[in-house]
């Protein structure tokens, strides 16, 4: 009886829906070197994210967007400045922050199950069964329940952006980077990831830092976007996008929105960042 119960313990726990991230970020600048010289990557760059917000960054490929994202999850370091997650200094990454890429970099190997449950296996406190309940969990929370046990070669491109976001989630991350999750996908699954992925926010309340090209994309899903010049990487314009949701990406308003950030890129001459496919 007494081992039942923390076993409801553990899962409970492990479901609850945790007080979100916040983020300061601070005159952050990164350069790299190659064999034509130095290039800068971000200039003195300063953002705050409030707890449970959803903010896009959006710009021309090589403004520093990708970067920035690796810089919070903690997988490269600033040159100089500083990035504080709840007040503490990022040093490397950490399983408050978790990272969802373009690609879904799914283990061939594992069926849709194994996949989810992989990033589970790093926490002490949960039992094989409690595992196993918070993959079950997030899969149906992302519509997949039925696949569970299907090989991933068996998967359309959106099933697989769907079991890459269960295993994101399924730590329970305080924080979640997504760097263009849904570039590679046609039209109509993107349409409908973008439904899921405002559910999904609404029920677990995460702090979301998404990266995208597509304008219409990061006003359909931010409450504030971003926009980023090229040649050194700086924020150059921000933009509050005070929807209702869910949002419709074909809706005359959003359709309004994306226009005036569409503008701020072509001003930068980043003419082709503002093609929303």
């Amino acid at each position: 009886m007494r081992q039942a119960a923390r076993h409801h313990s553990s899962v409970t726990e492990e479901l609850e829906v945790i007080a979100p991230s916040k983020l300061a970020i601070e005159g952050v600048s990164k350069s790299f070197r190659s064999a034509s010289g130095t290039v800068l990557a971000l200039d003195r760059v300063s953002l705050n994210v409030a707890e449970g917000e959803f903010v896009c960054l959006v710009g021309a490929s090589g403004c520093g967007k990708t970067t920035l994202l690796n810089i919070i999850a903690g997988l490269e370091k600033p040159d100089s400045g500083t990035v504080l997650a709840d007040g503490k200094p990022v040093t490397g990454p950490g399983r408050e922050r978790l990272v969802m890429f373009q690609e879904p970099a799914l283990f061939p190997w594992l069926d849709v199950f194994g996949n989810v449950l992989f990033g589970l296996k790093l926490k002490p406190n949960l039992t094989k069964k409690d595992r196993r309940d918070v993959a079950t969990y997030y899969l149906e929370l992302v519509g997949l329940s039925r696949f569970e046990h299907a090989n991933i070669h068996e998967l359309s491109g959106g099933m697989k952006q769907r079991v890459s976001l269960a295993r994101a989630l399924a730590p329970n991350p305080r924080m979640l980077l997504m760097d263009e999750p849904f570039a590679a996908l046609d039209a109509l699954t993107r349409e409908q990831l973008y439904g899921d992925i405002q559910e999904i926010w609404k029920a677990r309340r995460k702090t979301i830092v998404f990266v995208t090209h597509n304008v219409r994309e990061a006003a359909c899903l931010g409450d504030r976007v971003l926009v980023f010049s090229p040649h050194p990487g700086r924020i150059k314009e921000e933009f509050a996008v005070k929807l209702p949701r869910p949002r419709d990406i074909n809706s005359v308003d959003l359709a309004a929105h994306a226009t005036r950030i569409t503008k701020a890129l072509k001003s930068f001459g980043q003419a082709e960042a503002a093609v929303t496919g």
